[in-house]
């Protein structure tokens, strides 16, 4: 269908199809709330048993409209539905919300029920909010299909699969005084119109500097993670994504009929597009603001200005939890700052006023402009009582303290540098601390939040910083991938969805991946004369047989083997086993390899995700990835950059940087394998699955030990 500008969602005419004169009905709600909220544009009920209503005539029909409204809100039931999207489309209505339930959220019949709404849209070119969606609002049309009262106009788009988490974050906004929405768009079960176009239509918004979103789970996640790619590098789009649990996936299968998927993947893949993430519903709002009003920071190392030593300590927790770094202050700051508060004051970062603050909070804005002003600062962290001496000590403060709030609020602009302010006394509103939140610097009540906002604003930061396409990706010759679908066609022609270890190192080797030494042994007759290359070293073993995925579940693996007779016997064995373990198996023999040096172990595999298509997972091998999940995941194609922030993310990274005496790895090599099987997968669609594991990391080079690739089922 036509894709046209989703201009509708910023309307000038309103059809509202299910008019009602019961104050209890959306329909009534919808048009008292337009009229109460001074929306300029054409109102027009439709209702046959109504003549007027609320002071505007009312229509029996949608056709019986004058005009072609810009978007009709859909008050009926679920089963009325299809029908009149259909006469919203011949009467040339651009869009249409539908509040109804009972669509593909609610089983068989509603899926039903919601293709054929689809279909009439399609027919007629009629775009679709919902359905079982709470609607909208776009405050600079002064536009209300939600009922939400005292609504604010400013800087967040909020995009939401959940109604009630709207009505959270407006009802939270209003503890932030400075703090607006431009518009909000309440997905509900994406039918028609999906998560990445509302992004596009926020980013094309003007009214909107940032974009805060609710999701559960995506319809097509790889649109939206391209689209979020592209809308990430103007305007920053914060995420709070629920699903995280088993129960919490079946919650939102129930609410939206969306697959809530993995969080780690989910987490991986969002972070790769440039989605500021929060893991609180709490946070989702403050990150927003600070995003919307404050300059990003240009890296992670960040300045503490406290006023007290456990505030101090407790932030610089947090900083570290959150990957960002203390910085280290130039000799020139320190002595500066020494000068300013005396000799007992620690100014080596966390820097603490110890006490001199106390009648002096004008020191707050000295300090900060000499933190601000070191090349080595990417940001300042303000923590402690700010904007409450004037309580906690005299009231004769204040007038020092709102002149130091005029000062803060200068130094940012001046510096280009985000100062994140945490105050205990932020709710009681002081006019100091009123000038910060009026002027662009929000205060934060939680030292939890206010870190997690600077962090915030220190990733977006390396977001902007970004090339949209950091390195070049991986190309083979037409040969070697002519030659790799050759290869896997004869895997299918056999009906097979197992490609053997050995044909599947002939694949690796294509693209440019060093699959390392691995026979093919038919006949233990074969044996000893393969090993005498290698006769000096202990061998290992392997089954291969494409009824045999897991080689060691069938004993079908055999290490440190010598001489002569242990393969022999070894062989014996393997084949003994792989028939017990499935006694129709096709043995194509086993595969002989030496033993692998010590060093360090991971996995890499590559698995078509149902939301995000091809994507990629790097951890440690062992007990790292089996028991403490210890991975992260990138959506193909994959950067060097992505590639090097995988490995910066699992949580024991320390051990690639080499500890107690060995090594760091060769990470060149790492990066090259990863952007090889990422070229080897995007080019052959018909592999479903693909898992190295292990390989062996060296401080020189790599050794791939072990290589299982799974294709998509060819009875498709």
């Amino acid at each position: 269908m036509n894709n046209h500008a989703l201009n509708f969602l910023s309307p000038h005419s309103i059809m509202v199809v299910g008019a009602s004169a019961n104050p209890a009905k959306r329909g009534y709600n919808a048009i008292t709330r337009l009229l109460a909220d001074g929306f300029d544009g054409e109102i027009y009920p439709v209702n046959p048993s109504l003549t007027t209503l609320r002071g505007l005539t009312c229509y029996a029909t949608v056709s019986d409209v004058p005009t072609a409204a810009d978007l009709a809100l859909i008050c009926t039931p679920a089963n009325s539905v299809p029908a009149i999207i259909e006469q919203c489309g011949v009467a040339g209505v651009k869009g249409a919300v539908i509040l109804a339930t009972g669509f593909s959220e609610s089983g068989a019949e509603g899926k039903v029920l919601e293709q054929e709404c689809v279909a009439a849209a399609r027919r007629f070119d009629v775009r679709l909010v919902g359905p079982n969606t709470s609607g909208l609002f776009n405050t600079s049309r002064n536009c209300n299909l939600v009922g939400f009262q005292q609504l604010r106009q400013g800087p967040v788009g909020l995009l939401s699969q959940s109604g009630n988490m709207a009505l959270s974050m407006v009802t939270e906004s209003l503890r932030h005084p400075q703090l607006g929405f431009s518009s909000y768009i309440g997905v509900g079960n994406e039918a028609d119109i999906a998560f990445h176009e509302y992004l596009h239509y926020f980013d094309s918004d003007p009214h909107t500097r940032v974009i805060a979103t609710y999701i559960e789970g995506l319809r097509e996640g790889e649109a939206f993670l391209q689209a979020a790619r592209e809308v990430s590098r103007h305007k920053p789009i914060v995420l709070y994504k629920a699903g995280r649990t088993l129960s919490g996936q079946s919650a939102a299968r129930s609410h939206t009929g969306a697959l809530a998927g993995d969080i780690t993947l989910c987490r991986g893949v969002m972070r790769q597009a440039g989605v500021i993430q929060v893991e609180r519903s709490d946070h989702l709002l403050p990150v927003a603001e600070s995003l919307a009003m404050q300059p990003v920071a240009g890296g992670a190392r960040i300045a503490i200005l406290a006023d007290g030593g456990g505030h101090a300590t407790i932030a610089a927790d947090e900083l570290s939890d959150r990957g960002l770094a203390l910085a280290t202050l130039q000799d020139e700051t320190r002595a500066h700052l020494q000068a300013l508060l005396g000799p007992q004051a620690p100014v080596d970062n966390p820097v603490d006023f110890a006490g001199a603050s106390d009648t002096r909070p004008e020191l707050f804005g000295d300090c900060s402009e000499l933190l601000l002003a070191d090349p080595g600062v990417d940001g300042v962290l303000v923590v402690g009582l700010f904007g409450g001496y004037q309580l906690r000590f005299a009231a004769t403060l204040a007038e020092a303290e709102e002149r130091t709030a005029r000062e803060l609020t200068a130094l940012q602009r001046k510096y280009n540098k985000p100062l994140v302010l945490h105050s205990v006394y932020k709710h009681h509103r002081t006019h100091a601390l009123s000038l910060l939140e009026e002027d662009g610097i929000p205060v934060q009540d939680s030292l939890e939040v206010a870190v997690h906002c600077i962090s915030a604003l220190s990733q977006y930061g390396a977001v902007r910083r970004r090339n949209p396409i950091d390195g070049p990706l991986k190309k083979q010759p037409t040969l070697a991938v002519s030659a790799a679908q050759a290869l896997l066609k004869g895997v299918m022609a056999q009906g097979e969805r197992v490609v053997t270890e050995d044909r599947g190192r002939q694949l690796l080797q294509l693209y440019g991946i060093e699959p390392g030494t691995a026979l093919l042994i038919k006949d233990a007759d074969a044996l000893w004369a393969a090993a005498q290359p290698y006769s000096n070293q202990p061998l290992a073993m392997k089954v291969v047989s494409p009824q045999i995925i897991h080689k060691s579940d069938a004993g079908g693996v055999e290490l440190n083997l010598s001489g002569e007779q242990a393969l022999q016997q070894a062989f014996s064995r393997i084949i003994s086993n792989a028939h017990l373990y499935c006694n129709d198996a096709y043995i194509e023999g086993v595969l002989l390899s030496p033993m692998a040096k010590p060093g360090v172990e991971i996995i890499l595999g590559i698995t078509r995700d149902p939301q995000f298509g091809p994507v990629l997972m790097f951890g440690l091998g062992g007990i790292h990835v089996e028991v403490l999940r210890d991975v992260s995941f990138r959506a193909l194609p994959l950067s060097p950059g992505d590639a090097m922030e995988m490995m910066h993310e699992i949580r024991a990274q320390a051990i690639l940087q080499g500890v107690r005496g060995s090594k760091a790895i060769d990470r060149d090599a790492l990066i090259n394998l990863m952007l090889n099987l990422s070229a080897l997968v995007l080019a052959h669609p018909e592999i479903d699955e693909l898992e190295l594991n292990p390989v062996i990391l060296y401080e020189k080079g790599l050794e791939i030990l072990d290589v299982r690739i799974l294709l998509g089922d060819t009875t498709r």
